[in-house]
């Protein structure tokens, strides 16, 4: 019997300051994990039907240390199934955490031990990959960070996790998704939030060099950010430091944030007491929002940008293009029919999407190859072609990969997992098929995974 037919049978030190209500957890790489309903104070009234892994709190930010060991065993509490995906995370495919593929869902108080060694630092974050779409709407994202070996030099760090909720007047939830919305770019909510607060404001040490941790974990929303002060630079995304000097985004030239993407950036808090460095958002059809705010106390530190030191690389192999071959994947509609097999994981009534013309006929079919099989070690170019007039966030698990070239705007030269493709875009990216396994590979608007735009890559 084979593995998937089988499946289918059956820390680190963080700055003190700007914790900002989330919560850490143990510095044990040995920990215990609740998913439970929860409740919070958005409004006037606590919305109830809330997701986290605390009862009245967001999920608290998960650490660890590059090339150490963690243990995490998540227990499910819930009436409805669930698994736990780590976003961005080279680690082993059964520890993955997407049902069918990898493991079986995990049913009410069952529970699955995960243990892995990460390979790479950076920030990265972790959702269900069961129930997506009710548990991440109602609130289960939750940041990671994996620190490196030795001190890179900040005096404090700040985590950021931007989300969407759909409430109403009263602060109860509205449905997750449309039909409407799910054929087009999402539904979106209408309250954002900054670690679920409305503007919050954090203090750093005047003077200081601060890490700002920025993590899109919407279902849908696409973010345009720019921070209010320029003394601040990109030094990695999607977990992995950038090898060249980007722009700083402005007003005029946001830096544009998919579902599941992360930037960090290095920050040089103002001298003055009581200056601030603002997250700023431009959304659709509304005046500019500052999302979260850093606040400068005490006397300055006097800290200059030009001490910190390049970020160490993460052991990443570089595809090479001399001797890879092309897989070409096209992204766009698909006539409705038949409705995908999700098994215990949810559907959400309807297919609007496909990949290369196909949409994906459900986690629990038994039938479903891969969409490319990947020989382990080799070098790929995988040209995806985005046929809709709408963004997508193209996630690829357990593997890392460098964008190359587009039709419509120049890439940097950048290591990620997530690559948001644009009205239109045919962007090719180069790869390393160097960690076997089955890898899930869709899009981050939850509402376009759901609905037949997904599939996975299998490496051999």
């Amino acid at each position: 019997m084979k593995r998937r037919e089988f499946l289918l049978s059956g820390g680190a030190a963080m700055g003190a300051a700007g914790l900002g209500g989330l919560a850490f957890a143990s510095n044990s790489s040995d920990q215990e994990l609740v998913v439970q309903s929860a409740s919070y104070m958005f409004r006037d009234q606590p919305t109830q039907g809330m997701v986290s892994l605390s009862p009245d709190a967001p999920p608290p930010v998960l650490f660890g240390r590059q090339g150490e060991a963690m243990r995490l065993t998540v227990k499910n509490t819930l009436s409805d199934y669930t698994s736990m995906h780590w976003h961005g995370m080279r680690i082993r495919n059964d520890m993955d955490g997407v049902p069918y593929l990898t493991q079986m869902p995990l049913g009410q108080n069952e529970s699955f031990t995960y243990e892995f060694t990460p390979p790479d630092a950076g920030t990265y974050w972790y959702h269900p990959h069961c129930m997506t779409m009710e548990q991440m709407a109602h609130g289960l994202t939750g940041v990671m960070v994996i620190a490196e070996p030795e001190d890179v030099g900040f005096d404090s760090e700040q985590v950021i996790n931007l989300r969407d909720f759909r409430l109403d007047e009263t602060g109860a939830f509205l449905p997750a998704y449309t039909e409407r919305g799910a054929a087009r770019a999402g539904t979106f909510g209408n309250v954002q939030t900054a670690n679920w607060h409305q503007h919050p404001v954090y203090d750093h040490a005047a003077g200081s060099l601060v890490r700002l941790r920025l993590l899109n974990s919407d279902t849908t929303r696409i973010y345009k950010l720019h921070l209010t002060d320029g003394n601040a630079q990109v030094i990695a995304w999607d977990g992995h430091p950038v090898t060249a000097e980007l722009p700083m985004p402005s007003a005029d030239d946001p830096l544009l944030l998919g579902p599941g993407q992360r930037v960090d950036f290095a920050v040089a808090m103002p001298d003055g007491e009581g200056a601030q460095v603002d997250l700023v958002a431009k959304l659709p059809g509304q005046p500019l929002r500052t999302m979260a705010s850093l606040r400068s106390v005490g006397q300055s530190a006097s800290r200059d940008l030009r001490e910190l030191k390049p970020l160490p690389k993460n052991p990443v192999a570089l595809p090479d293009l001399s001797n890879a071959q092309v897989h070409e994947f096209v992204f766009g509609w698909t006539p409705e029919g038949e409705l995908p097999d999700n098994g215990l994981c949810g559907s959400l009534g309807y297919n609007f999407w496909s990949i290369n013309r196909v949409p994906w006929s459900g986690d629990a079919s038994s039938d479903v190859g891969p969409l490319a099989t990947l020989e382990l070690g080799k070098s790929y170019v995988l040209r995806l072609r985005n046929e809709s007039p709408n963004l997508h966030p193209i996630h690829l698990h357990g593997l890392v990969f460098v964008p190359l070239r587009s039709n419509l705007r120049e890439l940097p030269p950048l290591v990620t997992d997530t690559m948001l493709l644009l009205k239109d875009e045919v962007v090719e990216i180069g790869l390393v098929a160097d960690n076997p396994g089955d890898w899930a590979f869709h899009c981050h608007v939850i509402e376009h995974q759901k609905t037949g735009l997904t599939g996975f890559l299998r490496v051999v």
